[in-house]
């Protein structure tokens, strides 16, 4: 593509942005899993928003996910133990504060990171989540359903979702565990569907009691969904493998089971289905269902006969109430009161909380504005694991507000159906780690140790996590490591450390050189003009894609061309005046460029750079970017003073000697 192509064809972007961060659980500080896999992405996509479209039209927000089962249960565990003395409020408020230190420690820049049970962002959030469910009510799409949930009959109490630990019934689930309605990899199922349930309380095995909840039913918006997804997979910053994995959820309700059993099962009383077989290369056949709760038929009539199946991903009522003590408060409806919400749906609409608050931060604001205006964009940055809640699930709640008859594309002043960022897992080495889970990931403020945070976030941007799950694998952490390889961490880092400070330094030592700090006065060539505008434009399409990983090859190749041309120009030059002109404001225009660019990734270093440049109004601003320095700069003006060996992206102390 020409430059000329390039300049015709740049990204829409939104006039208004809203980034949301997934939501880490209350119950923990951050590990490198929360950072490395969400959260600096979604800073380096709202850092560049701010910096192309303008600050004050720009929300990133997210929060503490303050309720939900393995926060009530790392509390009674560490209450019960003497580690934690305090109320469960007390108990999130300490974690949330952490978490909140260690995303400043990592130049994570939320305008507001909230908390869904502390302050006046726990407040709105209530007022949110009893305006849902009403609304859901008043457009016909809440069922009351009895379902089953687990009963510890040696403690007499009900148990929550992480009391229960069986095997995901989901066919080919890898997961380690499963709990009571989903496994630790984000499949759905319904309790009496968990295989071999324990009590965590007294490793029992758990009663299933009838207990009534309100839910929305997702099987029923089975055709919305599927024009959702097939709208939804056209978008730019859509994953292939977050595509596929929904797609598995819009199949209809399956049955798998052994091919030898299929005449047995042919004489059982059960509802219509169709039998799907895949060859004789596979054990098992499908028994596929036109709906939900024929497929439960079939299963409770297979398992009253003592035949083993597993059922097939599908959807499934999502339950949006629950009875845990600790939760949001749900209004009374239909009968149903002293509910409070169930953690999952509540967390998908935080992110409106927390717009509504950080708005009052500013001084005021409709929220509809950033979220149902049609000159808006949200952009919602979750993990693989999470797809499920923020596709489907808060598909079909968006949907549901519409009103009775929902209609896609949504009408103007709808809830939008949000842009969904998902990455692959960032492993730890080659392994999934899992604070629940066998392998305990190292946590984020155990690698500043070693690590500067921007050598940090540079290397996850650079991961490639939107196309494959990939090792992190820090070498001081490897036991295994070879002291004669480079630390695999460093190698995007070294392009700031190494390449980017040298060629700052060598414009700055220059100019104080050979022009007592000032720009010499010739004009930027038209090659170094081109250049930066075309590595500018390249950027600005692979930032609105989110592909970040492209996005660090891009400034790799650009700044060290600089780097490369610079020197090269100044060892021909000599000590000719008229020859290290044009190098020199050739070089500092590339540098501003790059500094600009490089902003989102090392906001740090980049920002102690811009101090150094002098220059009026915002440094990092898109609108004069494409605009020679010497124009900004004017004849006269002198750059800030650089003393001797002055860094702007420095190494970690544990790096020098």
């Amino acid at each position: 593509m020409t430059l000329a192509e390039k300049r015709a064809n740049r990204p829409a972007l939104p006039k208004r942005a809203v980034v949301t961060g997934g939501m880490p659980y209350g119950n923990k500080n951050l590990h490198f899993g929360h950072i490395g896999g969400c959260l600096v992405h979604a800073d380096t996509l709202a850092r560049f928003l701010r910096d192309r479209i303008g600050a004050e039209n720009v929300l990133f927000v997210s929060g503490t996910d303050c309720y939900g089962s393995p926060i009530t249960e790392d509390y009674r565990k560490k209450a019960a133990s003497g580690e934690f003395s305090g109320s469960i409020e007390d108990f999130v408020r300490f974690n949330h504060e952490n978490q909140k230190a260690t995303l400043t420690s990592y130049g994570v820049s939320p305008d507001l990171f909230g908390a869904s049970a502390l302050g006046r962002a726990a407040e709105i959030h209530r007022e949110v989540s009893a305006w849902v469910l009403r609304t859901l009510h008043e457009n016909g799409h809440l069922k009351k359903l009895s379902s089953a949930q687990f009963y510890d009959p040696e403690r007499g109490v009900f148990l929550n979702g992480r009391q229960v630990i069986g095997r995901c019934p989901v066919a080919g689930c890898q997961s380690e565990k499963g709990y009571a309605d989903e496994c630790d990899l984000g499949h759905q199922y319904l309790p009496s569907e968990l295989l071999e349930p324990k009590s965590a309380l007294t490793g029992v095995t758990p009663e299933l009691r009838e207990v009534p909840n309100l839910y929305i039913r997702m099987d029923e918006m089975r055709g919305l969904l599927r024009l959702w997804l097939n709208e939804f997979a056209t978008r730019e910053r859509a994953r292939p493998f977050v595509v596929s994995s929904v797609a598995e959820f819009l199949e209809p309700p399956v049955i798998y089971c052994k091919r030898e059993l299929l005449d047995e099962i042919a004489a059982l009383p059960l509802p219509p289905y169709e039998v799907r077989d895949e060859g004789e290369k596979k054990s098992s056949v499908a028994l596929v269902f036109a709906l939900l709760d024929e497929r439960e038929k079939a299963c409770a009539a297979l398992s009253a006969a003592g035949i083993r199946f597993r059922t097939g991903k599908t959807l499934v009522p999502f339950r949006l109430t629950g009875n845990a003590e600790w939760g949001v408060p749900a209004p009374e409806i239909d009968g149903l009161g002293g509910l409070t919400f169930w953690v999952w749906p509540e967390s998908l609409w935080a992110p409106i909380s927390f717009t509504k608050a950080a708005l009052e931060t500013r001084g005021g604001g409709d929220w509809r504005d950033w979220w149902c205006s049609p000159d808006a964009k949200v952009i919602q940055f979750i993990g693989q694991d999470n797809v499920y809640f923020y596709g489907p699930a808060q598909t079909a709640l968006f949907l549901g507000m519409q009103g009775k008859d929902p209609v896609l594309p949504p009408p103007d002043g709808a809830l939008p159906m949000a842009d969904m960022v998902a990455n692959n897992h960032i492993l730890f080495f080659n392994k999934k780690a899992s604070s629940s889970g066998k392998l305990k990931p190292p946590m984020a403020d155990e690698l500043l140790r070693y690590y500067t945070p921007e050598q940090l976030r540079a290397h996850f941007l650079g991961l490639g996590l939107s196309i494959r799950s990939v090792g992190f694998q820090p070498k001081p952490l490897n036991p295994d490591a070879n002291e004669s390889e480079q630390d695999p961490v460093l190698k995007e880092g070294n392009l700031f450390t190494n390449v980017l400070n040298r060629a700052a330094r060598s414009c700055f030592y220059t100019a104080q050189k050979y022009f007592g700090g000032k720009l010499p006065p010739v004009l930027v060539s038209a090659e170094a003009l081109e250049k930066a505008e075309e590595a500018a434009l390249d950027y600005e399409r692979l930032m609105s894609r989110c592909e970040f990983h492209q996005m660090m090859n891009l400034l790799d190749a650009f700044i060290r061309d600089l780097n490369k041309k610079f020197s090269a120009g100044m060892k021909e030059a000599g000590d000719d005046l008229a020859k290290i002109a044009p190098v020199l404001v050739d070089g500092f225009h590339i540098l501003r460029v790059a500094t600009v660019l490089s902003h989102p990734v090392v906001p740090f270093g980049t920002e102690t750079l811009a101090e150094y440049f002098a220059l009026d109004g915002d440094f990092f601003s898109w609108e004069r970017l494409f605009t020679p320095l010497n124009e900004l700069a004017g004849a006269e003006h002198v750059f800030k003073f650089l003393e001797p060996r002055v860094d702007f992206f420095a190494r970690h102390e544990s790096q020098l000697g």
